[in-house]
Protein backbone atom coordinates (compact mmCIF):
# COMPACT_ATOMS: atom_id res chain seq x y z
CA UNK A 1 0.00 0.00 0.00
CA UNK A 2 1.40 2.85 -1.39
CA UNK A 3 2.85 5.84 1.11
CA UNK A 4 0.12 8.32 -0.59
CA UNK A 5 -2.57 6.06 0.42
CA UNK A 6 -1.49 5.73 4.09
CA UNK A 7 -1.31 9.53 4.19
CA UNK A 8 -4.59 9.49 2.76
CA UNK A 9 -6.02 7.48 5.26
CA UNK A 10 -4.18 8.89 8.42
CA UNK A 11 -5.97 12.68 7.13
CA UNK A 12 -9.33 10.55 6.88
CA UNK A 13 -8.98 9.63 10.47
CA UNK A 14 -8.92 13.22 11.38
CA UNK A 15 -12.34 13.35 10.60
CA UNK A 16 -12.80 9.94 12.18
CA UNK A 17 -16.26 7.31 13.65
CA UNK A 18 -19.52 7.15 16.82
CA UNK A 19 -22.31 5.51 16.83
CA UNK A 20 -25.37 5.39 14.83
CA UNK A 21 -28.79 2.21 15.09
CA UNK A 22 -28.66 -0.67 13.04
CA UNK A 23 -30.30 -0.33 10.13
CA UNK A 24 -31.85 -3.53 7.93
CA UNK A 25 -31.44 -4.54 4.27
CA UNK A 26 -34.84 -6.00 2.78
CA UNK A 27 -37.90 -7.73 5.22
CA UNK A 28 -35.40 -10.68 6.40
CA UNK A 29 -35.62 -10.71 10.14
CA UNK A 30 -32.61 -13.30 10.17
CA UNK A 31 -29.72 -11.05 11.41
CA UNK A 32 -26.14 -11.02 9.95
CA UNK A 33 -23.58 -9.50 12.31
CA UNK A 34 -20.40 -7.51 10.29
CA UNK A 35 -17.75 -6.33 11.54
CA UNK A 36 -14.24 -5.23 10.53
CA UNK A 37 -12.51 -2.21 9.53
CA UNK A 38 -13.46 0.65 6.56
CA UNK A 39 -13.86 -2.16 4.05
CA UNK A 40 -16.46 -3.98 5.93
CA UNK A 41 -17.95 -0.05 6.51
CA UNK A 42 -17.70 0.80 3.11
CA UNK A 43 -15.88 3.88 3.66
CA UNK A 44 -14.82 6.30 0.97
CA UNK A 45 -12.07 8.51 0.75
CA UNK A 46 -13.14 12.24 1.01
CA UNK A 47 -16.66 12.29 1.19
CA UNK A 48 -17.37 15.59 3.14
CA UNK A 49 -20.97 15.83 5.06
CA UNK A 50 -21.77 12.48 4.20
CA UNK A 51 -19.62 10.95 6.91
CA UNK A 52 -22.54 12.16 9.28
CA UNK A 53 -25.59 9.69 7.59
CA UNK A 54 -23.65 6.36 7.41
CA UNK A 55 -26.59 4.93 5.32
CA UNK A 56 -24.09 6.82 2.54
CA UNK A 57 -21.59 3.95 2.80
CA UNK A 58 -23.29 0.74 0.76
CA UNK A 59 -20.08 -2.24 0.42
CA UNK A 60 -20.07 -5.64 0.59
CA UNK A 61 -22.10 -6.27 3.50
CA UNK A 62 -25.29 -4.85 2.01
CA UNK A 63 -24.81 -6.32 -0.94
CA UNK A 64 -24.20 -9.79 0.71
CA UNK A 65 -27.09 -8.76 2.82
CA UNK A 66 -29.37 -8.72 -0.24
CA UNK A 67 -28.30 -11.39 -2.02
CA UNK A 68 -28.75 -13.90 1.34
CA UNK A 69 -32.35 -11.99 2.19
CA UNK A 70 -30.44 -10.79 5.72
CA UNK A 71 -31.13 -8.63 8.32
CA UNK A 72 -27.34 -6.52 8.58
CA UNK A 73 -25.67 -5.15 11.76
CA UNK A 74 -22.80 -3.56 10.47
CA UNK A 75 -20.72 -2.92 13.15
CA UNK A 76 -17.79 -2.42 11.32
CA UNK A 77 -15.47 1.17 12.17
CA UNK A 78 -12.93 2.86 9.80
CA UNK A 79 -9.40 2.38 10.96
CA UNK A 80 -10.18 -0.79 13.47
CA UNK A 81 -7.03 -2.69 14.28
CA UNK A 82 -6.69 -6.35 15.94
CA UNK A 83 -5.72 -5.26 18.52
CA UNK A 84 -8.24 -2.28 19.19
CA UNK A 85 -10.98 -4.62 17.83
CA UNK A 86 -10.58 -6.26 21.63
CA UNK A 87 -9.29 -3.45 23.48
CA UNK A 88 -10.03 0.51 23.70
CA UNK A 89 -6.45 1.32 24.99
CA UNK A 90 -5.07 -0.37 21.95
CA UNK A 91 -3.24 1.32 19.28
CA UNK A 92 -5.39 2.16 15.86
CA UNK A 93 -5.61 3.74 12.85
CA UNK A 94 -8.49 6.41 13.17
CA UNK A 95 -10.92 4.43 14.44
CA UNK A 96 -11.57 6.22 17.76
CA UNK A 97 -10.92 9.25 16.72
CA UNK A 98 -13.64 8.93 14.11
CA UNK A 99 -16.37 6.86 16.31
CA UNK A 100 -16.12 10.54 18.28
CA UNK A 101 -16.97 12.28 15.26
CA UNK A 102 -19.07 10.51 12.95
CA UNK A 103 -21.84 8.12 13.55
CA UNK A 104 -21.22 4.16 12.97
CA UNK A 105 -23.91 1.55 11.13
CA UNK A 106 -24.71 0.95 14.85
CA UNK A 107 -24.24 2.09 18.15
CA UNK A 108 -21.95 1.09 20.33
CA UNK A 109 -22.82 1.28 24.27
CA UNK A 110 -20.35 3.60 24.90
CA UNK A 111 -17.54 5.57 23.46
CA UNK A 112 -14.78 2.99 25.29
CA UNK A 113 -16.73 0.26 24.18
CA UNK A 114 -15.01 -2.07 21.88
CA UNK A 115 -16.24 -3.49 18.59
CA UNK A 116 -15.70 -7.27 20.19
CA UNK A 117 -18.04 -6.08 23.25
CA UNK A 118 -20.93 -5.04 20.58
CA UNK A 119 -20.54 -8.22 19.01
CA UNK A 120 -20.42 -10.45 21.82
CA UNK A 121 -23.83 -8.49 23.03
CA UNK A 122 -25.25 -9.34 19.56
CA UNK A 123 -24.56 -12.23 19.57
CA UNK A 124 -26.54 -13.02 23.16
CA UNK A 125 -29.25 -10.75 22.41
CA UNK A 126 -29.79 -12.11 18.83
CA UNK A 127 -30.30 -15.88 18.93
CA UNK A 128 -31.24 -16.29 15.08
CA UNK A 129 -28.52 -14.41 13.99
CA UNK A 130 -27.65 -16.46 10.49
CA UNK A 131 -23.95 -15.27 9.38
CA UNK A 132 -21.54 -13.56 10.80
CA UNK A 133 -18.39 -12.02 9.10
CA UNK A 134 -15.12 -10.40 9.73
CA UNK A 135 -12.40 -8.34 7.97
CA UNK A 136 -9.81 -7.02 10.27
CA UNK A 137 -5.91 -6.71 10.19
CA UNK A 138 -5.42 -4.07 7.37
CA UNK A 139 -4.92 -1.45 9.61
CA UNK A 140 -2.19 -3.42 11.44
CA UNK A 141 0.15 -3.53 8.19
CA UNK A 142 -0.73 0.64 7.77
CA UNK A 143 0.54 1.29 11.06
CA UNK A 144 3.50 -0.71 10.46
CA UNK A 145 3.47 0.93 7.11
CA UNK A 146 3.36 4.49 8.59
CA UNK A 147 6.14 4.12 11.58
CA UNK A 148 8.14 2.97 9.09
CA UNK A 149 7.70 5.78 6.75
CA UNK A 150 6.71 3.23 3.88
CA UNK A 151 10.79 2.11 4.13
CA UNK A 152 10.24 -1.67 2.54
CA UNK A 153 13.69 -2.61 4.54
CA UNK A 154 11.46 -1.35 7.97
CA UNK A 155 8.27 -2.88 6.67
CA UNK A 156 9.74 -6.22 5.89
CA UNK A 157 11.96 -6.25 8.87
CA UNK A 158 8.39 -5.05 11.13
CA UNK A 159 6.19 -7.60 9.46
CA UNK A 160 7.02 -10.88 11.31
CA UNK A 161 6.27 -9.42 14.64
CA UNK A 162 2.95 -7.65 13.28
CA UNK A 163 1.23 -10.91 11.63
CA UNK A 164 2.21 -13.10 14.91
CA UNK A 165 -0.05 -10.44 16.64
CA UNK A 166 -3.00 -9.86 14.28
CA UNK A 167 -2.90 -13.98 13.88
CA UNK A 168 -3.10 -14.10 17.83
CA UNK A 169 -5.85 -11.58 17.80
CA UNK A 170 -8.00 -12.85 15.57
CA UNK A 171 -7.62 -16.07 17.65
CA UNK A 172 -8.96 -14.55 20.21
CA UNK A 173 -11.68 -12.72 18.32
CA UNK A 174 -12.59 -16.04 17.33
CA UNK A 175 -12.80 -17.82 20.66
CA UNK A 176 -14.80 -15.15 22.14
CA UNK A 177 -17.44 -15.05 19.22
CA UNK A 178 -17.70 -19.06 20.01
CA UNK A 179 -17.91 -18.29 23.74
CA UNK A 180 -21.10 -16.69 22.88
CA UNK A 181 -22.57 -19.58 21.86
CA UNK A 182 -23.07 -19.29 18.72
CA UNK A 183 -23.05 -22.18 16.11
CA UNK A 184 -23.33 -20.36 12.66
CA UNK A 185 -21.31 -19.79 10.29
CA UNK A 186 -18.44 -17.35 10.88
CA UNK A 187 -16.37 -16.33 7.59
CA UNK A 188 -13.46 -14.80 7.40
CA UNK A 189 -13.04 -12.39 4.83
CA UNK A 190 -9.16 -12.22 3.31
CA UNK A 191 -7.72 -8.67 1.88
CA UNK A 192 -7.04 -8.02 -2.01
CA UNK A 193 -3.96 -6.67 -3.26
CA UNK A 194 -4.09 -2.91 -4.77
CA UNK A 195 -1.68 -3.93 -7.49
CA UNK A 196 -0.23 -7.64 -7.97
CA UNK A 197 2.12 -6.75 -10.06
CA UNK A 198 3.83 -5.01 -6.67
CA UNK A 199 5.28 -8.10 -5.93
CA UNK A 200 6.21 -6.96 -2.37
CA UNK A 201 2.95 -5.21 -1.67
CA UNK A 202 1.32 -8.50 -2.76
CA UNK A 203 2.99 -10.94 -0.91
CA UNK A 204 2.87 -8.68 2.19
CA UNK A 205 -1.15 -8.95 1.70
CA UNK A 206 -1.00 -12.90 1.58
CA UNK A 207 1.35 -13.28 4.45
CA UNK A 208 -1.71 -11.26 6.49
CA UNK A 209 -3.77 -13.44 4.98
CA UNK A 210 -2.54 -16.41 6.47
CA UNK A 211 -2.16 -14.86 9.50
CA UNK A 212 -5.70 -14.05 10.15
CA UNK A 213 -6.74 -17.19 8.41
CA UNK A 214 -5.18 -19.47 10.45
CA UNK A 215 -7.03 -19.94 13.64
CA UNK A 216 -10.32 -20.25 11.21
CA UNK A 217 -10.39 -24.07 10.85
CA UNK A 218 -10.18 -24.89 14.90
CA UNK A 219 -13.39 -22.42 15.68
CA UNK A 220 -15.52 -23.55 13.13
CA UNK A 221 -14.77 -20.80 10.26
CA UNK A 222 -14.59 -20.61 6.72
CA UNK A 223 -12.31 -18.53 4.31
CA UNK A 224 -13.96 -15.97 1.85
CA UNK A 225 -11.16 -15.82 -0.81
CA UNK A 226 -11.29 -12.44 -2.09
CA UNK A 227 -7.71 -11.82 -2.53
CA UNK A 228 -8.05 -14.71 -5.70
CA UNK A 229 -10.67 -13.23 -6.76
CA UNK A 230 -9.93 -9.63 -6.93
CA UNK A 231 -6.06 -11.10 -8.66
CA UNK A 232 -8.38 -12.61 -12.18
CA UNK A 233 -10.44 -10.01 -11.98
CA UNK A 234 -7.34 -7.86 -12.32
CA UNK A 235 -5.55 -10.36 -14.72
CA UNK A 236 -7.08 -8.71 -17.75
CA UNK A 237 -5.08 -7.60 -20.61
CA UNK A 238 -6.00 -3.84 -20.09
CA UNK A 239 -5.58 -3.86 -16.17
CA UNK A 240 -2.51 -6.52 -15.72
CA UNK A 241 -2.67 -7.29 -12.06
CA UNK A 242 -3.48 -3.40 -11.11
CA UNK A 243 -6.65 -3.28 -9.10
CA UNK A 244 -6.92 0.24 -9.73
CA UNK A 245 -7.46 -0.03 -13.55
CA UNK A 246 -9.74 -3.18 -13.40
CA UNK A 247 -12.03 -0.68 -11.91
CA UNK A 248 -11.85 -2.37 -8.13
CA UNK A 249 -11.01 0.13 -6.49
CA UNK A 250 -12.65 4.04 -5.83
CA UNK A 251 -10.47 6.60 -8.06
CA UNK A 252 -8.73 9.17 -5.98
CA UNK A 253 -7.95 11.25 -9.02
CA UNK A 254 -9.22 10.55 -12.57
CA UNK A 255 -7.00 12.87 -14.19
CA UNK A 256 -3.68 11.20 -13.61
CA UNK A 257 -2.45 8.82 -16.47
CA UNK A 258 -3.12 6.44 -15.58
CA UNK A 259 -5.98 7.07 -12.82
CA UNK A 260 -4.91 6.90 -9.35
CA UNK A 261 -7.14 4.57 -6.72
CA UNK A 262 -7.21 4.72 -3.14
CA UNK A 263 -7.13 1.71 -1.18
CA UNK A 264 -11.10 1.09 -0.30
CA UNK A 265 -13.47 -0.75 -2.96
CA UNK A 266 -15.61 0.67 -5.85
CA UNK A 267 -19.15 -0.53 -5.67
CA UNK A 268 -17.68 -3.14 -8.45
CA UNK A 269 -15.29 -4.32 -6.13
CA UNK A 270 -17.50 -4.31 -3.27
CA UNK A 271 -20.28 -6.41 -5.61
CA UNK A 272 -17.11 -8.94 -6.09
CA UNK A 273 -16.70 -9.58 -2.27
CA UNK A 274 -20.09 -9.91 -1.69
CA UNK A 275 -20.20 -12.74 -4.33
CA UNK A 276 -17.22 -14.18 -2.71
CA UNK A 277 -19.00 -14.09 0.72
CA UNK A 278 -21.63 -15.41 -0.42
CA UNK A 279 -21.02 -18.11 -2.29
CA UNK A 280 -19.30 -19.18 1.07
CA UNK A 281 -22.13 -18.87 3.31
CA UNK A 282 -24.40 -20.74 0.94
CA UNK A 283 -21.91 -23.64 0.87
Amino acid sequence: MKARQVLTLCMVALFAVGSASATGVGGSSSPYLALGDSIAFGFVDQAGYEYYYPMNFVGYVDWTSLASSLNPANAACPGETSGSFLSSTAPDNGCHLYRSLFPLHVTYTSVRSTQLAFAITFLQSHANTQLVTIAVGADDLLLLEQQCNNDPTCIEQGAPQVLAMAQANMQKILAALRATGYAGAIVVVTYYSPDYSNQFETELIAALNQAITASAPAYGALVADVFSAFEAAASNPFAQGNTCKAGLLNPANPQTSPPTCDIHPSQLGHKLMAQVVEGVYRR
